[in-house]
């Protein structure tokens, strides 16, 4: 209740009621720097919110996604003396001794860390990062207070339990907990410079794992122009339209080959170096994705750029996502009235306000349920979706990816994925089969009933037909074994 009472005060304090549409039409020139400095000092979770906000300059007036933007790394940072004994404390020894370096006015500012800059003494340049004082206090009253919010959505709205808020809240909740574990942030960090060791796409720092806490980081220094700054990047000669459809590219890359994808790709985050290489920035919320998962989100994606709507509303009643009462054709019918309006258009002309308007009255009338495990992949692209926008509005986001996931699915389905799992199943196999014998021999021996060896003489007295399927199978298990080889 405290804090309920705090965020209306400073709702009051900094006239947030003048966004209502009773005022929208009064000159207002102070509106977007009040709503910037009420989400600064409301917390880390709108700050959030503020950033997202940010990137979505199709849905805010120019002003208020101007001013939002300056959340994504220039939140007013704390005191550099507390930066220094918390980065002290960490490091287990003074600053002086670890670093030749040191700059006391951070680079960057966020709503739940900042960043300084520093030289080690064998001369490597690095970044260190310091969570803010009291941090975990003020998120957990935050958390705290949606939890409350969500359990009375739950109860008191009709679409409570649809749109499962509490176990929304609970994810987003998980997420924001790694975020404040800095040894979490760095192991992100080294597994998606894994992923993309040598890549010509995107560049990740290396950790320096020696002084790393779970306040504290100190990572690899990279240089480049923030993706937001569009004119400054084309003055080095970057390609701009590529450089926004290799962000496409980098986003499913890391979702559908990986499974493991970068889920706070707003502008603050995202440098580009002077060859156009993508650089990644702050690890703190990471998504992941099972392969159950990643197939029905390619077939749905890859259904929906090929305009198969029976397809994309098939998969959804597979998956239980809707009831299984539920019309195919009725939906089939709703998704096509929805989608095929955005079909070959440059996101310019896309009002994606009005596209999630109309999904969600769609899903309500079919009782769509809200999948949590993918509400940050929801959120990542909408991310990257307003990253294009910035970057180049004729993108075609749709023909961008459709090559990507085609080629990904053929992968997935073919002989190579066969061969794949194969592959990785053969130590097993080797394990295995040897004690089938044994195995075998101690089933038996249970078998009182005698009911296994009655089957087993039921499946001999098969005949030919057994035989023929068993050649088959010895035939389909020698052509893995060959894949195997071949493969190694």
């Amino acid at each position: 209740m405290s804090r309920l009472l705090r965020i209306l005060a400073v709702a009051l304090r900094f006239r947030l009621y003048r966004f209502l549409p009773r005022y929208a039409t009064r000159e207002d020139g102070t509106r977007a720097v009040r709503l910037r400095e009420a989400l600064e000092a409301l917390g880390p979770i709108f700050v959030k919110f503020g950033q997202v906000l940010s990137t979505r300059r199709d849905l805010l007036p120019l002003d208020i996604a101007d001013e939002l933007a300056k959340l994504q790394d220039r939140v007013p940072p704390f005191d550099a003396g507390l930066a220094a004994a918390e980065i002290e404390k960490g490091i287990g020894c003074s600053i002086e001794e670890v670093f030749a370096e040191f700059s006391r006015e951070p680079v960057a500012s966020a709503s739940v860390a900042q960043v300084h800059l520093a030289r080690l003494k064998d001369g490597r340049e690095v970044a260190v990062k310091v969570l803010r004082p009291g941090i975990e206090a003020a998120i957990a009253k935050d958390v705290a207070l949606l939890q409350t919010a969500a359990a009375l959505m739950e109860r008191l709205w009709a679409d409570g339990r649809r749109l499962k808020p509490r176990a929304v809240v609970a994810e987003f909740a998980r997420h924001l907990e790694d975020e404040l574990d800095l040894l979490r942030e760095a192991a992100n960090a080294s597994q998606l410079r894994r992923n993309f060791e040598d890549s010509p796409l995107l560049a990740v720092p290396q950790v320096h794992w020696d002084w790393c806490a779970q306040r504290v980081m100190v990572m690899e220094r990279m240089h480049g122009t923030p993706v937001s700054q569009v004119e400054p990047l084309r003055a080095k000669g970057v390609d701009i339209p590529k450089l926004a459809r290799t962000g496409v590219e980098i986003f499913f890359t890391q979702v559908f080959r990986d499974g493991f994808f970068h889920a706070d790709m707003h502008p603050g985050n995202i440098f580009v170096a002077d060859d156009g290489k993508y650089v990644a920035l702050d690890f703190g919320i990471m998504g992941t994705l099972t392969e159950s998962d990643k197939n029905y989100l390619a077939q749905n994606f890859l259904a929906f750029f090929n305009r198969d709507y029976r397809r994309v509303a098939q998969a959804h009643l597979d998956a239980g996502w809707v009831p299984a009462a539920t019309r195919v054709d009725e939906f089939e019918s709703a998704i096509r009235a929805v989608c095929e309006p955005v079909f070959a258009r440059p996101l310019k002309e896309i009002s994606f306000g009005k596209l999630l308007l109309r999904l969600f009255q769609t899903s309500r009338r079919f009782g769509v349920e809200i999948q949590p495990q993918l509400v940050l992949l929801q959120k990542t692209l909408l991310n990257i979706e307003g990253l294009g926008r910035e970057l180049d509005p004729d993108l075609d986001l749709w023909q961008t990816a459709k090559p990507f996931l085609e080629r990904w699915m053929g992968e997935q389905l073919g002989w190579r994925a066969l061969a794949r799992s194969l592959r990785q199943e053969a130590p097993t196999w080797a394990a295995t089969l040897p004690q089938l014998p044994r195995l075998l021999h101690r089933l038996l021996a249970e078998d009182r009933a005698g009911a296994l060896q009655q089957a087993i003489e039921r499946l001999a007295e098969q005949g030919e037909r057994r035989n023929r399927l068993l050649a088959m199978l010895i035939a389909v298990v020698a052509a893995g074994a060959i894949l195997i080889i071949i493969a190694a």
